[in-house]
């Protein structure tokens, strides 16, 4: 358990100064260091995201940086995603479900090292920092597919949430990285309310780690404004690939493999389902790149 917490406080530390993925390796932490099953393990990272979000979203909030009417519009569809991702994690063996947390590592990795774009930070002039209009059905469905993840795997979804928030909702940077911490924190309570049915919480560990992880982002924070932050993202994003190819060569076993198998023979409407929502998603993503390309950036988000 204390090797538990100093990792927790590690945990926390790396997302004070990074702003977002730390927390991906709170599950594999819980799992493999402090033994716990993994839909206890994704619980209690539920629990530990979301305080620790709450808790960093208190400095924004006092420098006037969240846009509420995006982060509420977002957060509610994340909200009916969460709750719908937890639900959905109780016909899953909870070794699948780690091997879905491997591939949102990987995805984290990638975001990582690849870095934020979008270098107008700041509006310009009088704009306005949040939007006056939004692209509703596009932040929606959005929404939805981040809330969805977060409830399976117990992930804070920031990685995914900050750059939707930026291109979709037209964000600052800085106004997208607030935003997105009062999304993460209502995703993260709908999905332990989705868990909540059919998982039992060890409160009696919970509120040491997330202390843990709470004062680790503090200090994160202050560390922030003091390192140069691009070298430390990208070499923290290649030790969260490790971690991910790690996790993904003890959980991808032939009998795991069978197992997923036998599950997708079992319910094949439901990832009849699913591919055809991925399939979307991906068209999605791919029209509004096809249009930044080759329209400019203001006919993309229509």
């Amino acid at each position: 358990m204390n090797l538990a917490l100093v990792l927790a406080l590690g945990i926390g530390l790396l997302l004070g100064l990074l702003g977002g993925g730390g927390s991906v390796l709170m599950v594999p932490m819980l799992v493999y260091v402090a033994g716990f099953a993994p839909k206890q393990a994704i619980t209690t990272s539920l629990v530990v995201v979301g305080v620790t979000s709450l808790t960093a979203l208190l400095g924004h909030i006092r420098g006037s940086r969240v846009c509420w009417k995006m982060g509420a519009v977002f957060g509610l569809a994340g909200m009916a995603g969460a709750y719908g991702g937890g639900r959905a994690a109780a016909v899953l063996p909870g070794g699948i479900l780690l091997i879905l947390f491997g591939l949102v590592m990987l995805a984290t990795s990638v975001a990582m090292l690849r870095g934020r774009r979008g270098g107008a930070d700041v509006p310009s002039g009088r704009a306005p920092l949040c939007p006056l209009r939004l692209p509703l059905f596009a932040v929606l469905f959005d929404g939805g597919m981040v809330g969805a993840l977060t409830g399976l795997v117990g992930a804070g979804g920031g990685f995914m949430i900050v750059p939707a928030l930026n291109l979709l909702g037209r964000l600052p940077m800085h106004a997208a990285v607030a935003t997105s911490l009062l999304v993460v924190a209502m995703n993260s309570l709908a999905a332990l309310l989705g868990y909540a049915g059919h998982v039992q919480i060890r409160y009696e560990l919970v509120g040491p780690i997330a202390g843990a992880a709470v004062a680790g982002s503090l200090v994160g924070g202050w560390l922030a404004g003091h390192l140069g932050g691009t070298v430390l993202r990208r070499t923290f994003g290649g030790f969260v690939a490790m971690v991910a190819v790690f996790l993904l060569y003890r959980e991808l076993t032939p009998e795991r493999l069978d197992a997923i198998g036998g599950l997708v023979a079992a319910h094949p409407d439901f990832f009849r389902g699913a591919a055809a929502v991925l399939a979307v998603m991906v068209l999605s993503r791919l029209r509004g790149w096809l249009h930044a390309r080759y329209f400019g950036a203001d006919r993309a988000a229509l």
